[in-house]
């Protein structure tokens, strides 16, 4: 004799509520399915976005596996974060020995930033930390940049003290580069392939102002392929 079909709550039997778990089940697994930056089986990825920060840029990261990245921005700097610095350039810029006066003068008036153009690249090392939290890493690395940035200086000036003060105007443009020190945090658990981070970076002039430093960074999202 078949054996009856076990009737659940409701009248259903015990298959079928069984068969209806288990693709409950399936579909939370779907769900919660990582990012594919962080599935060993298929690197190396790539990923393209917007930073936003110092630099606003575009940017592009290659993930050769799961130790290895490299990184490259280009965009725009924040250009009121250096107000105070390009204010106290202008002295290294006007040139005062055309003044057929040795009493002439010329002060700074205002500056302006025309353009501010940063590019950068950087080699990323990755590490695991899902312990933390799922989808979770941490990166440092090293890279180098540059930065080109356009400025225009408004200043008074006289050639005697019984002169008036005059209005003059000149441009200049600044090309500088140096290397660059990252750490950051890296964050993808999502439903999509998207990407989260965030990073600090150091960066140290070696070419128009040497031994200067600043710190810069940012957040970003990229999208994942």
């Amino acid at each position: 004799m078949a054996q009856k079909a076990r009737i659940y709550n409701g009248g259903k039997s015990m298959y079928t509520v069984e068969r209806y778990n288990s693709a409950a089940k399936f579909r939370g697994a779907k769900a919660k399915t990582l990012c594919p930056v962080f599935e060993n089986s298929r690197y190396p990825y790539q990923g393209i976005g917007i930073k936003l920060g110092d630099p606003f840029a575009i940017t592009y990261k290659y993930y050769f596996s799961q130790k290895f990245a490299v990184a490259a921005d280009i965009g725009k700097a924040s250009s009121g974060l250096y107000n105070r610095y390009f204010r106290e350039q202008f002295d290294n810029y006007v040139v005062t020995d055309t003044f057929s006066t040795s009493d002439a003068s010329i002060e700074y008036y205002t500056h302006k930033v025309l353009s501010d153009l940063i590019g950068e690249i950087k080699l990323l090392y990755q590490i695991d930390a899902s312990k933390i939290s799922p989808g979770l890493q941490v990166y440092v690395g090293a890279g180098w940049e540059w930065k080109n940035t356009k400025l225009q200086y408004d200043y008074t000036y006289k050639e005697s003290v019984s002169e008036p003060d005059r209005f003059g105007r000149f441009e200049r443009t600044r090309f500088t580069m140096g290397p660059q020190a990252v750490i950051g945090i890296e964050y993808a658990y999502f439903k999509i392939p998207i990407s989260a981070f965030m990073e600090l970076e150091y960066f140290s002039d070696v070419l128009a102002d040497p031994g200067w430093s600043r710190v810069e960074g940012g957040v970003g999202l990229r999208y994942i392929f």
